[in-house]
């Protein structure tokens, strides 16, 4: 598996697939041609069906040159590696169409070529499986986070360290932030006052509006184009840092342990990441929001004292109970449904987290049985319930007008 510097990425929203994806590989094909007179960039698949609602085209117009870029559209024609296909091409004086480049957003702001992994740098983690990492650890008396720090290195804490950091950053502006995001569906952001209407609750109805509002925070941050860390993706951000900042602030947790549930918590996700898929273009909702909460739901669980086997556990049922969620954004916004389902996630993270301590880990499914399950469901879902905006829940909406 790959370092988690490369699942825990910081950048800039709505989405990873269709905007830092897309901007990167722009960069690149800049680098590589600084004097092109013109530029040609077609989006093929679900990265062309919900690439305006997406900011696909601006992500890459901005890296590009407005004046000297043209986006096609292909919705229609789907590339064999992976839905979220684009092509470049550069175009010299004379007209001619040079070094034409195919590549692949392939989830949480990664890319890959066709037949390629999503990234060439090496691997740092022997292991792939959790059920093997659990074993590992249990075989030394340690936790998921001291097999993060053998394979990592102590310059991963660093790295962790600005991730907590941003995390915490996009929660508070989201809080204080009002108004209507961007995009045409006139939704306003709740977040400030969900904080507010928690504050005078009990204390039980208290700590589920917080986590609420710490969630919804994130996403309407995201949504609005604001600094946020793909957790595992753009989609999906608001549900690890929202149950984090909750569990850190009304706990008191100390911040290197709060870290060492980020790194517990990148585990999970990178287990899905290689062993699946977190791209909701390839494998629907369940790859983003449901790695998502099964992330946050380790992460409460080691965060709570819990030991290896609870924390798989709560992993596992974090992510079960999200199988079969369809990723059908409506008008191609990271909007509705996916920032009330962040918002949603952070609770159920925290109910798995409750459920796995009560069973003292006990259970029949192991997470990586789940993620497999997850990976192949996501394969067998009609392309119309991934990321295409064609189906489920953006029938409602067709336009924005």
């Amino acid at each position: 598996m790959k370092s988690l510097k490369e699942l825990f990425r910081i950048g800039y929203g709505p989405s990873s697939s269709h905007t830092m994806g897309p901007r990167s590989a722009a960069s690149q094909y800049l680098a590589k041609h600084p004097d092109a007179e013109r530029f040609r960039v077609s989006l093929y698949g679900s990265l062309a069906s919900t690439g305006k609602g997406h900011l696909t085209d601006a992500a890459i117009i901005e890296v590009l040159g407005k004046d000297r870029t043209e986006v096609v559209w292909h919705p229609d024609i789907v590339l064999s590696f992976h839905p979220n296909g684009m092509k470049f091409e550069a175009i010299m004086p004379d007209g001619q169409s040079i070094d034409p480049w195919t590549v692949f957003s392939v989830g949480g702001g990664a890319l890959a070529e066709e037949g390629e992994t999503a990234s060439d740098t090496p691997d740092v983690y022997e292991l792939d499986h959790l059920t093997d990492i659990m074993n590992w650890c249990e075989e030394r008396g340690m936790h998921y986070w001291n097999y993060v720090d053998i394979c990592e290195g102590p310059e991963i804490w660093e790295y962790l360290d600005e991730v907590w950091s941003v995390m915490k950053a996009s929660v508070e502006r989201g809080l204080e932030t009002e108004g209507v995001l961007p995009g045409g569906l006139n939704l306003q952001r709740k977040a400030p006052r969900y904080y507010i209407k928690a504050l005078g609750y009990g204390s039980n109805l208290q700590s589920r509006g917080l986590v609420f509002s710490y969630a919804l925070a994130v996403s309407e941050e995201n949504a609005s184009g604001g600094r946020i860390v793909t957790a595992p993706t753009c989609g999906s951000c608001g549900v690890v840092p929202g149950v984090l900042f909750h569990i850190a602030k009304s706990r008191n947790v100390p911040r290197t342990r709060t870290l060492h549930a980020l790194a517990t918590a990148g585990l999970v996700g990178n287990v899905a990441k290689t062993l699946a898929s977190i791209s909701g273009a390839e494998a629907g909702c369940q790859a983003e929001v449901g790695v998502a909460c099964a992330m946050a739901a380790a992460a409460a669980n080691y965060s709570f004292g819990g030991g290896v086997r609870a924390t798989e556990y709560a992993a596992e049922m974090g992510l079960e109970h999200h199988l079969g969620m369809t990723c059908d954004p409506i008008c191609g916004l990271v909007q509705i449904p996916c920032i009330e389902r962040n918002a949603h996630a952070a609770g159920r993270a925290l109910d798995a987290n409750i459920y796995a301590t009560f069973a003292e880990g006990s259970h029949r499914i192991p997470y990586d049985k789940a993620v497999t399950v997850m990976g192949k469901t996501g394969r067998d879902l009609p392309s119309l319930y991934r990321e295409t905006s064609e189906g489920g829940l953006a029938m409602l909406v067709k336009d924005r007008s």
